[in-house]
């Protein structure tokens, strides 16, 4: 059944493990000896509940998340949380937001409808090489919160620190690194993420909300974008994303199944080395993004010109390899190796970077 599969280094959707995805096809017309799949279930059932309830529990063992935090399973990605941060958080009229890439600025532009929005850090200028130190950001004391994208699917950087806002709640979107390493959930008053990376499948937003923060948002704004009342209907205010939410209990159950995220962490790093290693050492290949802010999931990197970028990524397709060629706006190459990317598939890559290499210098 798997002998045909390609390496798939998209940047999202993304592959799943394998034994998720034999899972899921195991189960799909009968799961669990219920007579229908679980697409046909419905969300109140005892079958379904049971699903949801598991998968919440096994998230916030996998995550390590306090008891004070609320975990909501929503439509709309990540995208929508654009939104509903600013609807639900801006309690003072006032947000600073990180600008470290395409998702961040679209994110601050959305929160820039709602209220007074400053860009503490952009860069722009670097075209996005580069995370801000802490003594780049300018931070407000009376913010109702800080925004960072903690990984850059386009531009392959990610935070390797939380920054220090002086008591500041910190709302990070990580939906290209959630689950890839541990995180102390504590540091962050909000951690969303959209599924299709790590996660799932799309369709599915995961949020991550310290209780405290359910209080007191804008009046009049749309139901299903308040997260008190998303909270008090355990996301059940409407019909939840059922299957989505089935399949990240599944590539739960595979990460805990591995040893969870610590597990994670040192296959992700083994396959990230690599890469750069390779790359460090290549006077053919230029890797984007500064060492010290190396995303472990998104690695971005150029041939000499935009020629043999193109001929790079004919070649690739036709080894088996899909999905490389960089984000549009970008352009380039952009491999993605997310958790279920397995070793195999990056020594089939760097073994392929280094025979194109011999053969276009």
């Amino acid at each position: 059944m798997t002998q045909n599969r390609v390496f798939n280094f998209s940047a999202g959707p993304s592959m799943l493990p394998v034994p998720v995805l034999e899972e899921v096809a195991a189960q799909m017309l009968n799961y669990e000896g219920s007579g229908m799949s679980v697409m046909e279930m419905s969300h109140r059932s005892s079958s379904y509940l049971e699903i949801f309830d598991n998968t919440k529990a096994l998230l916030k063992k996998v995550m390590n998340i306090p008891d004070n935090y609320k975990i909501l399973l929503l439509h709309g990605g990540a995208t929508q949380q654009f939104s509903m941060i600013p609807l639900n958080l801006m309690k003072n009229g006032k947000a600073d937001y990180v600008v470290t890439g395409a998702f961040s600025k679209k994110a601050a532009q959305e929160a820039a409808k709602f209220g007074d929005v400053k860009i503490a850090y952009s860069g722009a200028d670097n075209t996005f090489k580069h995370i801000p130190t802490q003594e780049e950001l300018e931070l407000r004391d009376d913010a109702s919160y800080l925004h960072l994208c903690a990984n850059n699917t386009i531009y392959g950087t990610e935070w390797k620190y939380v920054p220090e806002t002086n008591g500041v709640t910190i709302v990070a979107d990580m939906s290209s690194n959630i689950l890839s390493k541990p995180v102390n959930v504590s540091d962050f008053g909000m951690i969303y993420a959209g599924a299709q990376k790590n996660m799932g499948i799309a369709g599915l937003g995961v949020v991550i909300v310290r209780e405290d923060l359910l209080e007191a948002h804008k009046e009049n704004i749309p139901v299903l974008m308040e997260y008190d009342t998303m909270a008090d209907n355990d996301s059940m205010y409407n019909t939840p994303p059922a299957f989505s939410i089935y399949v990240l209990g599944e590539v739960l159950k595979w990460i805990d199944g591995l040893g969870g995220l610590e597990v994670m962490q040192q296959r992700n790093i083994e396959k990230a080395d690599l890469i750069y290693d390779y790359l460090d050492q290549s006077d053919f290949y230029i890797a984007h993004s500064d060492p010290a802010n190396r995303s472990l999931m998104n690695v971005t990197f150029t041939t000499p010109n935009k020629d043999l970028d193109a001929k790079f990524i004919k070649e690739s397709i036709a080894l088996g390899m899909q999905n490389l060629k960089g984000h549009r706006s970008v352009g380039g190459i952009r491999a993605s190796i997310y958790n279920a990317m397995p070793l195999e598939g990056v020594q089939t890559l760097v073994n392929f970077m280094k025979k194109f290499e011999e053969e276009n210098k």
